[in-house]
């Protein structure tokens, strides 16, 4: 249909109707119009809140139970991580409390194990020191019984030549040693002891 002829049988619709419609009359539709759209709009809305209605409630309703499924398990997942987050920083903690007494431990340890060190060092250089002084007095006490009888020896052979007589007994020869010694020694004491 073209535009001219839609206009045409608008006009002779209009030109059958004997009475000519005025004022608000103009705006209202007929009533059988309003009882049939009544009528086709209450059998819809039957049909829509028997049918159609109860299938999108319950996809709305599997919707939502999914969102708050979906919320619980986020509130869930938040809640342990929360409790992982707390828990690892109590183990981090914990840890580094560890690492400071095994610290520490080890410093004291490391200061007694020094001390120990020390105290043995100081025991071997003490024994060292007396082995060593004991073994210096005995070479010293072996060179005077040694230098005792070289000197004797000698001193018996001089007093000899000097005197003129045989000193060969024994016990005469001892005693002139001996004195000679206490002489000798008694002059090493006083020229020591006018030194200081």
């Amino acid at each position: 249909m073209t535009a001219a002829a839609l206009t045409a049988a608008v006009l002779t619709a209009a030109e059958s109707g004997s009475e000519e419609v005025k004022g608000v009359r103009l705006l209202l539709p007929e009533s059988y119009d309003l009882f049939w759209s009544t009528v086709v709009l209450v059998v819809i809305a039957v049909a829509f809140y028997r049918f159609v209605l109860p299938k999108f409630q319950a996809v709305l309703d599997e919707r939502t139970a999914k969102i708050e499924g979906g919320l619980a398990q986020a509130e869930t997942a938040q809640a342990e991580a929360a409790a992982a987050l707390a828990q690892y920083h109590q183990q981090l903690q914990d840890a580094r409390t560890e690492a400071a007494r095994i610290r520490e431990d080890a410093r004291v340890e490391g200061g007694q194990i020094v001390a120990e060190l020390r105290a043995k060092a100081n025991e071997d250089a003490a024994r060292i020191a007396e082995t060593a002084q004991r073994q210096i007095e005995a070479e010293r006490q072996q060179a005077a019984v040694t230098l005792k009888a070289d000197v004797g020896a000698l001193a018996t052979e001089l007093a000899s030549k000097i005197v003129g007589e045989s000193l060969e007994d024994e016990a005469r020869r001892s005693r002139v040693v001996e004195r000679f010694l206490d002489d000798l020694e008694a002059t090493t004491t006083a020229n020591a002891g006018k030194g200081n």
